[in-house]
C-alpha cells in the first residue's frame, strides 16, 4: 500500500509539474525578430547567468546594432547565423520564471530552412508566430500557421513585432489583426492571442508599454505564464510502443519503451499488435525499481506471463481500438530536395515502426495562401499535401487527432537516408480493410519442384542500344534447351500491351517498373524462370523491384556497353532524334542512367561476339540458379 501511495503521489507531483511547464516555438517569415524577441525576453526577466550577460554585451559591439545590446546572439549561434543575420539551426533555451518553466524553440523563418522549422514546431505545445507589422501578414507567416496546425499546435500567439517601425500606430495594428483572423478561420485552434511588441525596444515583452496605452491585455511573458494548454485530449486506453526486447537471460523477457497514452497495473491483460495475441501483465520495472502501476510517459519494461509474439515496432495496447492495416490517408510536409511523384517508394517511420513504404498518388496539394485543393502529380519542396500511403507489411496506427504519437511519422529517402516528408495520418482507407490475402494448398515450392527448377527473375538493364534484347533472346534459348520453363518479358513488347497506357514521365516509368516487377513476382510465385529486358534506368525502381519479387529470387545484369558504343548502334535511331530533342527524358541524353552499384553480373558487349556474351552469363548463372 505504501508504494501505490509513493507512486500515486509522484505521479501527482509529475502531472504538476508537467502541467507548469510549456514547450513552445517561435516562428515567422525571415526578420520578424523571432531571436530578438527571445532574446530581450531572457535578458529583461534576469534569466541570464552574469558571464552570458556580459558575454552577450561584448559581443553586441563587434555586431551590427551600433554598439546597443543585439539580444539575437543570445539564441543565434552559429557563425553562418551571426554572418547573415538570420536563423538557420533550431535554438533550445530552457528558463523558469516563479510562475512556470519554458522549452523554447527558436525556428528559422526562411523557407530553405523550413524542415527546422517542422522539427521544431513536432515537440511544441504552443506557437508564437512573429509578424512584421511594417509588412504584414506574408507567405511564410501563411506557411508557418499551416505547418503548426499540421503538427497538432493548438495554441497560437501572433506577437506583431517592430511596432516601434510604425509609431506604434494601432490602425496598422487592427488591420493585421483582422487579415490574421482571415487567414487562421479554417483551423480550429483550441487558443489564438494577438499582441503589439517590439523585440528590439522591449515594448510588451516582460513589461507594460507606455507607449501602446490603447493595448490591456498584459505582456506576453505574462500571457505564457498563465495560458492553461492542459485540456481534453482523445487519446484512450493504454499505449506503449515496444522499442526493444530485453532477455538478459533464459528466465527473463521484458518489452521495454515509453509509455504514450493511459496507465498500466500488473495482472492487466493487454493485447500485442498486429498480431492480436493477449498476455496479462507480470511485472513492471520503472527503471530498475519494481512497480505496481505505470503512467504515460515514464519509460517501462513490461514482463508478459506467457510467449506472445512482440518484436520491436509492435504495440502493447488496452482499452483502445487502433488500426492495423497497410494503407491510409496522410497530410505531409515535403521537405526533400527532389520532387515527389507517385510510386516512389521509401522508408516509413511510425512509432517505433519502420517499414519500406510506396505513395500510391498525390489526392491534391494544399495552396499555402488560401487553402485551396489544387490537383497535381508531383510535389515540390516545402508544398503540403494530402497523399494515400500503402506500407509493405501492416503497421499499427491512429488518427493523428486521436494519438499524436501513433498518427504521426516520416519518409526517409532510401538511398541517402535524409528525412523527406514528415506527416500525420488523416485516416485509414476501407480498401486495405476489405481485402485479405489467401494463402493456397499449391504453393510456390510445389510449382517449383513439379518443374525441376528454382525460380528467379534475371532483370537485365542497361542503356538502349546495349544489346539487352538480343542477349534475352539467346539466354532464353540457352535456358530452354536445358529444360528450363521460361518467359521473357520485353520492354516494348510490354509496352505495347500491359502498359500501353503509361508514358515516359517519371511517375510512369516508376509505374512500369512496379508493374513488371509484380508480374514477375507471380510468374515466379508460378515456378516460372523470368527474364526481363528494362532500361530501368534508376537504382531506386530497381531496387523496388528487388523488394517485390525479393531478394532471393532477383538476379540483376547489368549489361555496362558505353554510351558512345550504343549511339553509334543506333538500332532504332533513337539516339539521333533524341539529340535533336525529338524524344524527351531518353536514358543516356537528355535523362539521367545510373549504372548499378554491385550487380550481380556485368558485361560489356563492346567487341564481344553473341557466343562468348551468352556463354560468360550462363557460366556466372550457374550460383544463383
Amino acid at each position: 500500500m505504501r508504494q501505490q501511495e509513493a507512486w500515486k503521489e509522484e505521479r501527482e507531483r509529475g502531472i504538476s509539474n508537467m502541467q507548469s511547464l510549456l514547450k513552445f516555438i517561435t516562428c515567422g517569415s525571415v526578420d520578424d525578430g523571432k531571436s530578438t524577441l527571445i532574446g530581450h525576453m531572457l535578458y529583461d526577466a534576469k534569466l541570464l547567468f552574469a558571464d552570458q550577460e556580459r558575454a552577450l554585451e561584448l559581443d553586441s559591439k563587434v555586431g551590427s546594432t551600433g554598439g546597443a545590446v543585439d539580444y539575437s546572439l543570445l539564441l543565434d549561434g552559429l557563425m553562418a547565423e551571426r554572418e547573415q543575420g538570420i536563423t538557420i539551426d533550431v535554438a533550445y533555451r530552457y528558463f523558469t520564471t516563479d510562475n512556470r518553466s519554458f522549452i523554447v524553440a527558436d525556428t528559422p523563418g526562411h523557407e530553405e530552412y523550413t524542415r527546422n522549422m517542422a522539427v521544431g514546431a513536432s515537440f511544441a505545445e504552443l506557437a508564437v508566430i512573429l509578424v512584421d507589422a511594417s509588412k504584414g501578414v506574408l507567405v511564410q507567416t501563411k506557411r508557418h500557421t499551416r505547418i503548426c496546425a499540421l503538427m497538432g499546435i493548438k495554441h497560437i500567439v501572433y506577437a506583431i513585432n517592430k511596432m516601434d517601425l510604425i509609431d506604434y500606430d494601432q490602425n496598422t495594428f487592427k488591420e493585421i489583426v483582422r487579415n490574421i483572423k482571415k487567414m487562421t478561420a479554417e483551423y480550429e485552434f483550441k487558443s489564438l492571442f494577438t499582441i503589439p511588441v517590439s523585440a528590439t525596444e522591449g515594448d510588451n515583452i516582460t513589461t507594460k508599454s507606455d507607449k501602446m496605452p490603447w493595448f490591456k491585455e498584459g505582456t506576453l511573458l505574462n500571457y505564457l505564464e498563465n495560458i492553461d494548454i492542459a485540456g481534453r485530449t482523445d487519446e484512450t486506453g493504454f499505449v506503449m510502443p515496444v522499442q526493444r526486447v530485453c532477455r538478459p537471460n533464459h528466465t527473463f523477457r521484458g518489452f521495454e519503451g515509453q509509455i504514450e497514452a493511459g496507465n498500466i497495473s500488473v495482472g492487466d491483460e493487454v493485447v500485442s499488435l498486429p498480431s492480436g495475441e493477449s498476455a496479462n501483465v507480470k511485472s513492471i520495472l520503472v527503471t530498475n525499481k519494481e512497480a505496481d502501476t505505470a503512467f504515460k510517459g515514464q519509460a517501462v519494461t513490461i514482463q508478459l506471463d506467457r510467449e506472445v509474439d512482440v518484436s520491436r515496432g509492435c504495440m502493447l495496447c488496452k482499452d483502445t481500438d487502433l488500426n492495423v492495416g497497410k494503407m491510409f490517408t496522410a497530410k505531409l510536409l515535403w521537405m526533400d530536395d527532389t520532387k515527389l511523384v507517385a510510386g516512389k517508394n521509401y522508408f516509413l517511420k511510425i512509432g517505433t515502426k519502420m517499414v519500406p513504404a510506396v505513395v500510391m498518388n498525390i489526392k491534391y496539394k494544399i495552396d499555402v495562401n488560401e487553402g485551396n485543393h489544387v490537383q497535381t502529380d508531383r510535389l515540390y519542396k516545402n508544398e503540403i499535401a494530402v497523399c494515400d500511403i500503402s506500407c509493405s507489411d501492416k503497421i499499427v496506427f491512429d488518427e493523428f487527432k486521436h494519438h499524436k504519437e501513433l498518427g504521426g511519422f516520416i519518409l526517409i529517402d532510401r538511398i541517402s537516408n535524409m528525412t523527406s516528408a514528415c506527416g500525420v495520418v488523416e485516416h485509414s482507407l476501407r480498401r486495405d480493410d476489405n481485402l485479405t490475402w489467401h494463402n493456397m494448398d499449391i504453393t510456390r515450392e510445389l510449382r517449383a519442384n513439379q518443374k525441376g527448377q528454382s525460380p528467379k527473375t534475371i532483370w537485365l538493364t542497361g542503356l538502349s542500344g546495349a544489346g539487352k534484347s538480343t542477349i534475352v533472346n539467346e539466354l532464353e534459348k540457352k535456358l530452354f534447351e536445358t529444360g528450363k520453363h521460361t518467359m521473357v518479358l520485353d520492354g516494348d513488347n510490354i509496352r505495347m500491351g500491359l502498359n500501353k497506357n503509361l508514358g515516359f514521365k517519371e511517375q510512369d516509368r516508376i509505374e512500369n517498373i512496379r508493374r513488371i516487377a509484380e508480374v514477375s513476382k507471380l510468374m515466379n510465385d508460378a515456378g516460372i524462370i523470368v527474364l526481363t529486358s528494362f532500361i530501368s534506368p534508376f537504382r531506386l525502381d530497381r531496387r523496388n523491384a528487388k523488394d517485390i519479387i525479393g531478394q532471393d529470387s532477383f538476379i540483376e545484369i547489368y549489361i555496362s556497353t558505353p554510351v558512345e558504343e550504343c549511339e553509334r548502334r543506333d538500332v532504332k535511331g533513337l539516339y539521333k532524334k533524341a539529340r535533336k530533342g525529338e524524344i524527351p527524358n531518353f536514358s543516356g541524353i537528355s535523362s539521367p542512367y545510373e549504372p548499378p552499384e554491385n550487380p550481380d553480373i556485368e558485361l560489356d558487349t563492346t567487341g564481344q561476339s553473341l557466343e562468348d556474351s551468352i556463354n560468360y552469363i550462363m557460366e556466372k548463372l550457374e550460383k544463383y540458379m
